[in-house]
């Protein structure tokens, strides 16, 4: 008798397959309740109550007595509610260092609308032949240099400079 590599696949196959059914078949005795195993466990007649056997092997027998399921039950509980919260409490503090920085940004714009408002009152305020000097006066340009750009007198230049730092202030 010859073994092909065709039953070498189906004998592969059924292997595979029975290793699927025993993982599902833990993973569903593991999903039930563990209220409900030790009422099971008293109609089998099994006699010993399913809390002292999950018990360590360590712990002495008067031990047994004072430590319960629920006890060990507790523990990982607790644990996991630790991480939790420690994880929450690091979301919080990085959510407050971004809102301080979004409002040190708002600030600074703010600040900026405010110059840039001033600046545009100050250009409304002017006559429009002088709009663009006034733009000048408020950038810093001195009074010789909007005179030459704007084609207005030296002394037209110098009032548009006093009227832009009056309205700085």
């Amino acid at each position: 008798m010859t073994i092909g590599l065709r039953e070498v696949l189906m004998v592969l196959i059924v292997l595979v397959a029975a290793y699927i059914l025993f993982v599902l078949l833990r993973m569903f005795h593991l999903r039930k309740p563990a209220s409900s195993e030790p009422a099971a466990r008293k109609e089998e007649g099994l006699g010993a109550p399913a809390d002292t056997e999950k018990l360590p092997p360590s712990l002495p027998a008067d031990a047994e007595e004072s430590v319960s399921l629920a006890d060990w039950e507790k523990a990982p509980a607790a644990l996991g509610d630790d991480v939790l919260r420690s994880g929450l409490e690091q979301e919080v503090a990085q959510l407050r260092d971004e809102v301080d920085a979004m409002r040190g940004e708002l600030a600074a714009l703010r600040d900026d609308m405010q110059t840039e408002l001033a600046h545009l009152r100050a250009s409304q305020s002017v006559s429009p032949i002088y709009g663009d000097a006034m733009q000048m006066a408020i950038s810093g340009y001195d009074a010789a240099a909007i005179a030459e750009r704007c084609g207005i007198a030296r002394a037209e230049a110098d009032l548009v400079v006093a009227l832009a730092k009056s309205q700085e202030r």
